[in-house]
């Protein structure tokens, strides 16, 4: 089973200038723990998850004013589609993360989390 089966091909994405509140209620609303940042002035994609939001928060961040530009995680990694999922989770352990952006063609096609491999790997069993 490859990454392509297992991750979402609808990403959410918001904006560098978004504020956590913003960003955490689109998250909520789509029920996904992570949503892709994409800066409009092409500096490339980030990452932000729960993990970034609750550490923000715990850390006196006020959610209606602090900007996901400052909460992102700009350095993540990649996977791609073809990926197994065994490499995915291989890549996640190894990272402490539980999302990956999936690239393909240098555009993002899809988010992978730790649930989806879960989720694949039951049913691959169950099948």
């Amino acid at each position: 089973m490859t990454v392509r089966d297992a991750m979402s091909s609808e990403v959410l994405t918001v904006g560098p200038d978004h504020t956590l509140r913003e960003a955490s209620k689109r998250m909520r609303a789509r029920h996904v723990g992570a949503a892709v940042v994409v800066d409009p002035d092409g500096q490339g994609a980030g990452i932000l998850t729960e993990r970034d939001v609750l550490t923000a928060i715990a850390e006196g961040a006020d959610p209606d004013v602090e900007t996901v530009a400052s909460h992102l995680t700009s350095e993540i990694v990649y996977a791609a589609p073809t990926w197994t999922l065994t490499q995915a989770a291989e890549a996640m352990l190894r990272g402490g993360f539980r999302h990956l952006v999936v690239l393909e063609d240098g555009e993002v096609s899809g988010v992978l989390s730790v649930r989806d491999i879960v989720r694949a790997w039951a049913a691959d069993r169950s099948s």
